[in-house]
């Protein structure tokens, strides 16, 4: 019997925001003195790195891609860069649709433990316990925490442990970015696409919802009076 649902954080809970980070991140590069599109490929090139927490926190992780893209940035730029991001991080959690809310509420009410786990880096961990999203878990798996992002098993098992139950009784949803639908289906987990802020797996033959206001019903909950 299923008994608590994993959630991913971004295209899942909140939008993406890929046009917002192309934005920041040309800002950023002009900041700290590189060329944007240098910059862009440091952040795509140490994407895992990144997530897994391998850079320490968001200044130091400015600090080592700005020298990866051959420039020694002083410690007010890296400041400055730093505040964009952490700014985007706190624009795009608290973007969470009302009907996600409610949804989320609804589940809690039911009695469903709540756990997310979500690749992120240092910024957007730090927004998290003030974001209106907070409330609603029991657990949060973050890939800078666990030093695993997904779609490696280490990151969702974490999330198992501390809410006390097996892959086998939890649903996952997400979008799918990352392989990870497929990865929680292979620990044995029941895996469902929402295509609500974006399609990132049209491949995925499992079940699919539109937004994520539908999960409750799906799972048996009946709406709030």
């Amino acid at each position: 019997m299923r008994r608590a649902v994993i959630i991913d954080l971004f295209s899942t809970l909140i939008p993406g925001g890929q046009a917002e980070r192309a934005a920041v991140h040309r800002e950023m590069a002009r900041i700290v003195g590189v060329d944007p599109d240098d910059l862009a490929r440091a952040f795509d090139e140490t994407l895992y790195e990144r997530f897994s927490g391998a850079y320490g926190d968001l200044t130091s992780t400015l600090s080592a891609l700005a020298r990866r893209c051959g420039a020694d940035p002083t410690a007010g730029q890296l400041r400055a860069a730093a505040e964009l991001r952490s700014k985007l991080a706190r624009q795009l959690v608290g973007a969470a649709p009302a009907g996600t809310l409610d949804a989320l509420a609804q589940l809690r009410a039911a009695g469903w433990r709540t756990g997310l786990v979500s690749n992120i880096t240092s910024e957007t961990m730090q927004q998290w316990p003030s974001s209106a999203l907070a409330q609603y878990f029991d657990t949060t798996a973050f890939s800078a925490e666990v030093g695993a992002a997904k779609p490696q098993p280490a990151i969702y098992l974490a999330a198992c442990s501390a809410l006390d139950v097996t892959p086998a009784e939890c649903f996952y949803v997400a979008d799918g970015s990352d392989n990870e639908l497929q990865a929680a289906a292979q620990l044995g987990m029941h895996a469902i696409r929402t295509t609500e802020h974006s399609d990132s797996d049209p491949s995925w033959t499992g079940q699919t919802i539109g937004s994520f206001a539908e999960l409750p019903a799906l799972l048996g909950v009946a709406p709030r009076a």
